[in-house]
């Protein structure tokens, strides 16, 4: 499968793009950022993110995009900036009808390098091991969307198939017995 990875913000919004599967070798497609000038308005940076992520759509055709889930930080603006890349992210991928997952930063860190609490640093020494690359993707923001790929190729795969085996279950029809077996006969 191929995963488009978006770190969400506002002044660099990471882009990374991996191709792979789970158990299986995994292969950078590309990485980069879509950037916008911080003293231009913000309803212009959105403009600017949206057309940047429609070009990588355009590109590298994913079949599925994985966002980082924006998580509550003590500056606001950062926070509201971050929320509407995001959205932009999203808004992109629906349009074309691709499937959207959000992982938290600290799931994708733990993905990655085993740990939770892991650093940028770790981070892009993982993503580098991973996929052998000769050097850490830059900046840390195209790094960290190659993370967010990698999460989702690995931890995705297996959340959507318990999902999809839970609805399966709900679905059922009810003239199975307990735990799916035949049901009891009773004889009047």
């Amino acid at each position: 499968m191929r995963v488009l990875g978006v770190d969400p913000g506002l002044t660099r919004c990471g882009v990374g793009v991996v191709d792979g599967a789970p158990g299986r070798p995994l292969h950078m497609v590309a990485c980069g950022v879509v950037r916008t000038p911080a003293e231009e308005e913000v309803p212009r940076r959105l403009l600017a993110i949206e057309q940047g992520l429609e070009a990588w759509f355009d590109q590298h055709r994913p079949d599925l995009v994985a966002v980082e889930r924006v998580f509550a930080q003590h500056n606001v603006r950062t926070v509201m900036g971050t929320a509407q890349a995001s959205a932009v992210a999203m808004l992109c991928a629906t349009r074309r009808g691709i499937p959207v997952t959000l992982h938290t930063p600290s799931e994708v860190k733990a993905a990655v390098t085993g740990s939770g609490r892991a650093g940028k640093d770790q981070v892009g020494a993982m993503v580098t091991r991973l996929l052998r690359l000769d050097a850490p993707p830059r900046p840390a923001d195209a790094a960290d969307a190659l993370a967010l790929a990698i999460c989702h190729i690995w931890r995705g795969a297996a959340t959507e198939r318990i999902a999809g085996a839970v609805a399966a279950a709900r679905t059922a029809p009810a003239a199975r017995g307990p735990r799916g077996g035949r049901p009891k006969e009773y004889r009047a």
